[in-house]
């Protein structure tokens, strides 16, 4: 999805401290979950009747739309996790480094891990196979679960909701990914759902203890006027699908003080940061960001999904990291509940990492130039080491070797009592400035470095 330039920071002032925590906490796990994992489709997508490569329908009941939609939604009935087990998960995102997870209380197309009493399209709800579980609550059990070993906890919410019939009224054809009728002729459904939206929500900032970011996904449920043609996917918006988000936002924040809000891709006041999408931008922003990124190719489980190795992982870290950015890294799990094991694989990869070099990670800023070939720079935030201590952050690349003899670096200034030290071994590195370059000596490093060697430089002009 596009960028958005036009941020306004939030004006209420335990938001903008929140915020900075937030941004010190850099890497964060995303998880897309839910009955649709039984058909190792792409989450709810396949209900919309878009004609893209990415939402075609597929099985048995793929030739006719509304055969298919009485099959999704029976999914319900036979949606049974029997190795749910969200410490698991936990254990291994801690490993990793992670500081954060958000979990997809409710996606587009309306069923609701959680147990909502607006809808019985739940997983609680009677007809879910697994509502006779003690654990049914999914949300509750993975947002404590997580909360128990300090992470902070985030609300995915998608504001459209294609099960419900005051957004998809049954009267008409749904067409595309947007309302089916027009809300300012049909006002009392609109009220209707905008009531349902606010109440659900309400739940999930009331009975699920503390929640520090409300994620909210299907930016064309919005404001007409905030529609910007520029964009290719917004120019289907037709109708104005404005929810009220102040209201909605004062009310959650009447339950979590200092709550982050993330409106996506929808310009204001609640667009507390902003989430590019399978991307990384190219230079620093001038805005909190996050990069929600996949570790497969899908964002639901999809069965022999393929899975980015840990040194791309931790390559796509350090860049983001060193623009000012966070990573979310999503990872769906299966229909039994359980993450394909090569993510496990590649969180721990990324925790042994990250047991050494976390200090070029948390708590950090971008520094000018940013970068200089394959090396990438990041500077203690003030509130850490003296402000004259940067990290240098080689890539290496897949299985491969540290450069021969030395490595070069265009673009910083050191003072002569500065210091090079590698994190990996602890030695302290000779250097030298010839022509204004930097010249590191990396004869003699011991140890099997592996994806990148991280360099902490002291005393930097």
């Amino acid at each position: 999805m596009a960028q958005t330039h036009n941020y306004i920071a939030p004006n209420d002032s335990l938001v903008r401290v929140h915020l900075r925590e937030w941004q010190d906490l850099k890497f964060g796990l995303f998880m897309h979950w839910g009955p649709y994992s039984q058909w190792s489709v792409v989450e709810s997508w396949s209900l919309c009747p878009e004609d893209e490569g990415w939402t075609q329908r597929k099985g048995v009941y793929a030739a006719n739309y509304f055969d298919y939609v009485k099959a999704y939604e029976r999914l319900q009935t036979t949606f049974y996790p029997i190795q749910f087990n969200p410490q698991k998960w936990v254990d291994a995102a801690r490993h990793a480094g992670m500081k954060y997870m958000i979990f997809t209380t409710k996606h587009h197309d309306g069923f609701c891990m959680f147990d909502s009493r607006q809808t019985d399209y739940t997983i609680t709800n009677a007809r879910s196979a697994f509502s006779s579980s003690p654990r049914s609550n999914v949300t509750k059990e993975i947002f404590q679960a997580f909360r128990n070993q300090g992470f902070k906890i985030g609300a995915y919410f998608s504001k459209p909701d294609w099960h419900n019939t005051d957004y998809w009224w049954p009267y008409f054809p749904p067409l595309d990914r947007n309302v089916n009728y027009d809300p300012k002729k049909y006002p009392e459904k609109w009220n209707a759902f905008k009531s349902f939206t606010y109440n659900q929500i309400e739940e999930l900032m009331r009975d699920y203890g503390k929640v520090d970011i409300l994620w909210l996904d299907g930016g064309w449920v919005r404001p007409l006027k905030t529609v910007d043609r520029s964009v290719s996917w917004q120019k289907s918006i037709s109708k104005d699908q404005d929810i009220d988000l102040p209201k909605i936002a004062a009310m959650a924040r009447t339950h979590q003080p200092g709550l982050i809000v993330v409106d996506r891709t929808v310009t204001g006041e609640y667009e507390n940061y902003t989430t590019p999408e399978q991307e990384v931008p190219q230079k620093p922003l001038p805005y909190p960001w996050e990069t929600c990124m996949t570790m497969g190719n899908s964002w639901s489980y999809v069965k022999g999904d393929q899975y980015k190795s840990a040194n791309q992982l931790i390559h796509l870290l350090v860049k983001i990291v060193s623009r000012g950015g966070n990573l979310l890294l999503n990872i769906g799990p299966g229909p039994d509940g359980d993450w394909d094991p090569v993510a496990y694989q590649r969180l721990s990869e990324i925790g042994e990492w990250m047991k050494i070099n976390s200090a070029c990670i948390y708590d950090t800023k971008p520094i000018a130039p940013y970068s200089s070939g394959n090396v990438f720079f990041t500077q203690h935030s003030p509130k850490g080491e003296d402000s004259n201590t940067i990290f240098a952050v080689y890539l290496l690349e897949e299985n491969g070797p540290l450069p021969a003899g030395e490595l070069l670096i265009n673009g910083l200034s050191l003072g002569k009592n500065s210091k090079i030290v590698s994190l990996e071994t602890q030695q302290e590195l000779p250097w030298s400035i010839n022509r204004g370059q930097l010249k590191i000596s990396l004869k003699g490093i011991y140890g099997n470095i592996k994806h990148a060697l991280v360099l902490k430089i002291v005393n930097v002009k």
